[in-house]
């Protein structure tokens, strides 16, 4: 089997094999078997799925390099089924990463001239993985941390790439509305937890942040009443999703969404709870990690085929590495890959020749950071 071949199947395998956040128990195990097989030092987890392979020298006198992928995939309806469901990504990612090292193992003498961390990252769409990672202690040894992510067509074209992807901020709300049910006939004896749903949806489109600053606030996710369509439901569950391209944009954009939850309480006489909370930090950009994506595009891809830096509303918990660990020079690398609808479209699909370009722009981000 060639190369691109081994690539292209890995990456169909694991697209056949989706599996949700703190659920990626089948890849974790596919992956480390992979990992062993190149000779990497292996290290998995008791009470959490993800996988880390260190290949090359660690003996404290070569800079570490990071290189991560994220492993889950989303929970959606699919064809009118709901399933796990790649349509992050996260599949194509992985693929490349691993492609990545067995085209490092194609070289034995870059062997004792890099030490490079394979961090398999679970739970990223839920914002948690990256944070237990941290807690795993997995980037304490990190110099520069390199990330990947496809990028829709509407952004980058393909045969192109950018050496940053400078994502927003993103809270992820679950909450509910607790009240009292109440007869069909009898209105008057509670508040309709529909209702008061619907108002939170017209409130939040009344928030208004700084124009300038990139934002938005709705609701993702409703649920109230059951099979008896004679009852007003007083409870409810909801979810909301807040994106806002800065962090002080963020907070302030969470002030006036707990705002709007409080002036109903005292409207209505019911509490809303907030049930939980995830999310991302807007990026935190490093020049010079930026700088040596950036050549290494120009090495893999040509001169002129590197894009200016991506700014996106979209969130990523990638970012928390460096929030956590400020020392480690990061920036995640935007691919070019006819990426259509878009992502999480249940049917999103790209050019999957893409996948032999990440690889090549990674190998030399590897190569040019030795450089430096």
């Amino acid at each position: 089997m060639d190369f691109e071949q081994r690539v292209r199947e890995t990456f169909h395998f694991l697209h056949n094999q989706a599996e949700v956040s703190w659920e990626e128990h089948k890849t974790t195990r596919y992956i480390a078997s992979l990992l062993r097989e190149s000779g990497c030092k292996v290290t998995t987890f008791n009470d959490c799925t993800g996988v880390i392979g260190e290949y090359g020298n660690f003996d404290g006198t070569l800079p570490v390099i990071g290189v991560r992928a994220d492993m889950d995939a989303l929970w959606q309806e699919v064809n009118g089924t709901f399933q796990a469901n790649h349509s992050c990504g996260h599949d194509a990612h992985m693929a490349m990463v691993l492609g990545l090292l067995w085209k490092l193992e194609e070289n034995p003498d870059l062997k004792h001239q890099v030490a490079v961390k394979f961090i398999f990252q679970p739970a990223e769409e839920t914002c948690t993985g990256a944070l237990k990672m941290v807690e795993k202690q997995v980037v304490d040894n990190v110099d520069y941390l390199y990330g990947i992510h496809l990028r829709p067509a509407q952004e980058i074209s393909l045969g192109t790439a950018s050496p940053a992807i400078i994502h927003g901020a993103v809270k992820m709300y679950n909450a509910e509305i607790k009240g009292s049910d109440a007869h069909g006939a009898r209105p008057h004896l509670n508040h309709n937890a529909i209702e008061i749903g619907a108002q939170i949806v017209n409130m939040l489109s009344n928030i208004h942040l700084d124009p300038n600053v990139p934002h938005s606030a709705k609701m993702t996710n409703f649920h109230a009443g059951g099979r008896s369509t004679n009852i007003i439901p007083g409870n409810a569950t909801f979810s909301l999703d807040l994106r806002a391209q800065n962090n002080e944009a963020m907070q302030e954009l969470e002030q006036q969404a707990q705002s709007i939850f409080r002036v109903l309480e005292q409207l209505y006489d019911i509490e809303i709870n907030v049930t939980n909370i995830d999310g991302a930090a807007a990026a935190k950009t490093n020049d010079e990690a930026i700088g040596i994506m950036n050549k290494a595009i120009n090495e893999a891809l040509g001169e002129g085929f590197s894009h200016s830096p991506l700014v996106t509303p979209g969130g990523d918990d990638f970012h928390y590495y460096t929030i956590e660990r400020p020392a480690i020079k990061a920036t995640m690398l935007g691919l070019g890959c006819d990426l259509k609808p878009g992502l999480h479209h249940p049917n999103m699909t790209f050019d999957e020749s893409a996948l032999m370009k990440g690889v090549e722009i990674l190998y030399q981000a590897v190569l040019q950071t030795y450089q430096q």
